[in-house]
């Protein structure tokens, strides 16, 4: 075989690719495009969807159409059209394996994500799912919870308004009827795996002989540290050498099919039928994984695109991902020595099929589908408490409004409450906050309000839980941290930086209700407030003191630009936003805005003094129309400036 470069390969788009009529299959070679099913092999298909993040009913706004070959647009999405699908692809098969290389719950559709995520479970159950990699969601509230609730059943909390709903059957909640898998997603303290590293499926070589697959497991790198995954006690362990390692003790097993599962991918152009220009940590380690290893499915960039990359001796292997919110089913067909169970690499092809909406959708998803939709639409009217006026983002002069206030509150609240059963191990002491801070307006990524809280008079002021749920959050934790005055004094200073225009921006922080400070409006930047003027219950700051502070995973990490947080040590990870903040408006029963003076604003009517300008910040909320659900939107402007597409710093799309 010709020697296949870095940036050459095999695609749907070359003279060795066919066109069918819901897609364009990638052939490692001409022999595989004209070969049929032969006695001498064993026929193994690969089904595969990624990313599914809960969209039962759908993809959301612009994710519901994708471009194929010649520029052809096909609506997609919803799990009653992908069970059509999925019937179809399989009818006649009898080898046919149904994986997933992660993200397929921890998402953003309320339909699921208000049901802990439960609906989706029940849905890729009746689709026979077999198994599937643990991506950086899946660990969104815990490893715990994962293993715990969403594989076995087990309950937590209060059953039938935090966990175990009763599902479409009628029945509670019984956990997955698939296992979950990872290699390199490790307990921080003790090194152990979170899951188990890969698992082996027999499949029928006839006259009663079975035939082993090894399937490996990855999650992507460095989740622990991800803005919704934040979880201080684990780890995730190099992706490359854990491929291999596994690849070899997979061989010493008798194992001589191979296909790496791994949450994390690569962007390779925008026809989801092919592939060109590939980048991106996935296709990196493609080029380098044990040339073992048979085929790479991918996913987590949430792309869309189909390849045979060359493996490190040059033979080619599918290097494959079928976008997101169920966008594509992808298709890889092996097919096997009867004798040794060795992958014909020459005869292999892969395709991404569209789940497109012209088909009958299929019954029980439908119903599956309907049944939560229309659960979630009752329970979103359901009261969780009462307001004696509205909170809005309206700001005054200081930067300071009630809906800010109000979440500054919650934050502290969330910082103090102590772990439950589903909460992983922590490695630190939950020492309550003694303090919160939320960005109301930051100038990066996205603001974690996203809704006023507005008083419904007709209903004599009753908050709802739809109206809680989506008024707050990203998804991602609050975390209380040990930090330093000075980094409080310092994040507090970060609020104002020079304009591009020449002026002076103004990022406002609210403060929890014990906190009062001062800023000097005629102050430079970075000394507009004396830490004599900040007061935490009453008491000075104390630059040289330790604070216990209370803040979203997404600032303390910097993705709101407050480096001052950064360098926090002993975090301790609490419930996810939005959940959170329901269980504060039901446990404090009535909400009253409070008067806004926590900031005050010094020397505001000298000559030159400047307050800032406070910039229009996107509002993302959730899928809503056009737009893309708000944590992957916050993310990508986080990190690209705010285009979508935009490559990150490094060359990489910036994945979700």
């Amino acid at each position: 075989m010709r020697d296949i470069g870095r940036r050459s390969f095999f695609t749907a788009a070359g003279a060795m690719a066919t066109a069918s009529a819901i897609g364009s299959n990638a052939y490692a070679t001409g022999h595989a495009r004209d070969a049929a099913t032969a006695d001498e092999y064993v026929d193994v298909q690969l089904l595969n969807i990624t990313d599914l993040h809960g969209y039962l009913q759908g993809a959301p706004g612009a994710n519901s159409v994708i471009t194929g070959a010649g520029g052809k647009r096909y609506t997609v999405g919803g799990v009653a059209y992908m069970a059509a699908h999925l019937e179809r692809l399989r009818a006649g098969r009898h080898n046919s394996i149904f994986f997933a290389p992660g993200d397929l719950f921890s998402g953003w559709e309320f339909d699921a994500s208000s049901f802990a995520d439960e609906p989706t479970i029940e849905a890729l159950n009746a689709m026979g799912l077999d198994f599937a990699s643990a991506g950086n969601h899946e660990f969104d509230k815990s490893a715990t919870f994962l293993t715990s609730h969403m594989e076995r059943g087990r309950s937590f909390r209060v059953v039938g308004r935090d966990d175990s709903f009763t599902d479409s059957t009628g029945h509670r909640f019984r956990g997955a009827n698939f296992p979950y898998y990872s290699a390199n997603m490790v307990w921080h303290e003790t090194g152990k795996r979170v899951l188990p590293p890969y698992n082996i499926v027999h499949v029928d070589a006839g006259h009663g002989r079975k035939l082993p697959i090894g399937f490996i497991h990855l999650t992507a790198i460095g989740t622990e540290s991800f803005p919704g995954s934040y979880q201080p006690g684990l780890r995730t362990l190099d992706e490359l050498e854990t491929a291999n390692r596994c690849a070899t003790e997979l061989k010493s097993r008798g194992v001589n099919a191979i296909v790496l599962s791994m949450h994390d991918g690569a962007v390779a152009g925008s026809d989801f039928s092919s592939g060109s220009n590939p980048s991106g940590p996935a296709y990196e380690l493609a080029l380098r994984a044990s040339a073992d290893i048979d085929a790479i499915v991918t996913g987590h960039w949430h792309c869309a695109f189909t390849m045979m990359l060359p493996d490190p001796k040059g033979a080619p292997r599918p290097f494959v991902e079928a976008g997101c919110y169920g966008q594509i089913i992808n298709e890889i067909n092996l097919r096997l020595d009867r004798r040794t169970g060795k992958v014909i690499r020459s005869l292999t092809t892969a395709v991404n099929h569209p789940n497109t909406r012209d088909v009958a959708p299929d019954k029980e998803l439908q119903s599956i589908a309907d049944y939560w939709a229309g659960y979630g639409a009752r329970r979103a009217r359901t009261r969780i408490g009462t307001q004696s006026a509205s909170f809005t983002r309206q700001r005054n002069a200081a930067g300071e409004s009630t809906m800010g206030d109000l979440v500054a509150d919650w934050a502290l609240w969330a910082g103090a409450q102590p772990h439950g059963p589903m909460d992983d191990p922590a490695a630190h002491r939950n020492v309550p906050a003694e303090l919160a801070v939320i960005a109301v307006a930051p100038r990066v990524g996205s603001a974690i309000i996203s809704a006023d809280l507005e008083r419904d008079e007709e209903a004599d002021g009753v908050i709802t839980f739809g109206q809680a749920w989506n008024a707050v959050g990203f998804g991602d934790p609050i975390m209380t941290v040990t930090v330093t005055g000075q980094q409080i004094h310092d994040a507090l200073e970060e609020q104002w930086a020079p304009a591009h225009s020449g002026g002076l921006a103004f990022a406002p922080l609210a403060v929890s209700g014990n906190v009062r400070y001062t800023f000097d409006a005629t102050g430079k930047v970075g000394r507009r407030i004396d830490p004599a003027e900040v007061f935490i219950d009453g008491k000075a700051l104390d630059r040289a003191r330790t604070y216990r502070l209370a803040a979203p995973s997404y600032t303390l990490i910097n993705q709101d630009g407050f480096s001052a947080f950064t360098g926090f040590t002993e975090p301790v990870r609490h419930s996810r936003d939005f959940e959170s903040f329901v269980a504060f408006v039901r446990t404090r029963k009535h909400l009253a805005p409070a008067p806004l003076n926590r900031v005050a604003v010094k020397n505001a009517h000298v000559p030159g003094a400047r307050t800032g300008i406070v910039a229009v910040e996107q509002q993302l909320l959730h899928v809503v129309g056009g737009n893309i659900p708000r944590p992957e939107a916050a993310l990508r402007a986080a990190l690209t400036g705010g285009a979508e597409g935009q490559r990150a710093p490094g060359g990489f799309r910036v994945p979700c």
